[in-house]
């Protein structure tokens, strides 16, 4: 671009290229007429077919001038065609990035619009999250709290139950205290499983021996005696043993104690014509019976050759349960005339109300045809209205009048 006075040329236009080139040549030419005229004065005279050749370069000169001339007035009206191009550019481009930009404002301001919205429902959401979590955070805290509550509960009752495990083991350590358990844990089990005038605790038999128990039981097998002492010293010999020889000598001790406590047994509850042919020996620890039952299946058969049953709290209420049947099952037997009775009069009562059921339905069947008898002599009645009411007096005046007849029967 070449800035000539308020006329801007373009190098790349043609037109321009052609004006330049022109000019150059036109300056040649210039100077070299200025080189000619100064060599004219020197050799004006010496050359007449040179001043020829320079009025021809003159002419030549002035129609480059002439054609200089035309191109600068086609310079201009390109100069001017592309100032209007350009300010016609310029507005368009204005026009349009006047649009574009009104089209981006309203793109900006409903993208922030939308944005607004969005960052309204994310907060309302985020709102209901936070409330949600801070809800949900209250209840688990609060469940944390009651689960807390409850451990710390079951801590107290832990130790509770330590203290009440070791005072058992107190109990449990003396013989008169170990027996009173026995007999508690005895009397709340037989309580509960049969019915209270069918046992009685500590029971004096004809031979001067106080039974803990004594379940009165119908003939056979009779009243039986239920034993809740235990030598439990040698079972907790046995579960103290270390080695191999202390081991021994408390097995050894352990079938001692047991087979003579079996004996005391059946030599002092069982008694001929007064109770049964059996008795029963209550352990109260399910552990000792499994001992017994596992280690010493000589002692349990050493029990049965005695007529000594050996039972735990949960054999002892299994036994129970059965003895209730028998119980139960005698007392139907000792009923059974008292039920034949009431049978009897139930039969009776309910022929009697089959009688007196028949008796009803034939009243009920009476008040049905009579009622029946009623509608028919009530349809009769108003038939017999509907023609008097429609009857014409003056034609009754003429006719004979008839005898009435008997309706009772109808």
């Amino acid at each position: 671009m070449i800035q000539i006075g308020n006329i801007t040329l373009d190098m790349s236009d043609p037109l321009v290229l052609a004006a330049l080139i022109g000019a150059a040549v036109l300056l040649l030419i210039v100077v070299l007429l200025i080189a000619a005229l100064r060599a004219a004065g020197r050799s004006a005279r010496a050359s007449e077919p040179l001043a020829q050749q320079l009025g021809y370069l003159g002419q030549h000169v002035q129609g480059l001038a002439q054609g200089q001339e035309g191109l600068r007035a086609s310079i201009q009206t390109v100069s001017d065609t592309a100032t209007n191009g350009q300010a016609q550019l310029a507005q368009t481009v204005e026009a349009r990035l006047a649009v574009v930009q009104q089209q981006m404002q309203d793109r900006l301001a409903d993208n922030a619009l939308r944005s607004q919205r969005s960052m309204t429902d994310m907060q309302e959401r985020m709102k209901e999250t936070l409330h949600g979590s801070s809800k949900q955070t209250t209840t688990s805290l609060t469940q944390l709290q009651e689960r807390l509550a409850a451990i710390d509960k079951a801590q107290d009752n832990i130790t509770k139950l330590s203290g009440d495990v070791l005072s058992l083991q107190d109990i449990l350590s003396n013989k008169q205290t170990r027996g009173a358990f026995g007999e508690i844990q005895l009397r709340d089990i037989v309580s509960k499983a049969l019915p209270s005038d069918s046992y009685a605790l500590q029971h004096t038999l004809s031979n001067g021996k106080r039974a803990d128990c004594l379940i009165d039981l119908p003939n056979p097998p009779g009243p039986i005696v239920i034993d809740s002492k235990f030598p439990l010293e040698a079972y907790e010999a046995l579960r103290a043993a270390d080695t191999d020889h202390a081991l021994k000598a408390a097995v050894a001790q352990m079938k001692v104690a047991v087979k003579k406590h079996i004996s005391d047994i059946s030599e002092k509850y069982i008694i001929e014509g007064e109770t049964a042919d059996g008795a029963l020996m209550f352990l109260p620890s399910e552990a000792v019976y499994a001992e017994l039952h596992a280690n010493f299946p000589d002692l349990v058969r050493a029990g049965f050759d005695a007529r000594v049953w050996i039972v735990s709290p949960t054999t002892c209420m299994a036994t129970l349960n059965t003895m209730r049947a028998i119980l139960k099952d005698a007392r139907m037997r000792e009923q059974a005339g008292a039920i034949r009775k009431e049978l009897s009069m139930l039969v009776q009562d309910v022929d009697r109300l089959g009688t007196r059921v028949g008796n009803l339905d034939r009243h009920f069947s009476q008040a049905s045809k009579d009622i029946e008898d009623i509608k028919i002599s009530a349809d009769k009645a108003g038939k017999r209205a509907n023609r008097l009411d429609n009857f014409d007096f003056e034609e009754l005046e003429e006719q004979p009048v008839l005898p009435l007849k008997d309706t009772a029967a109808e």
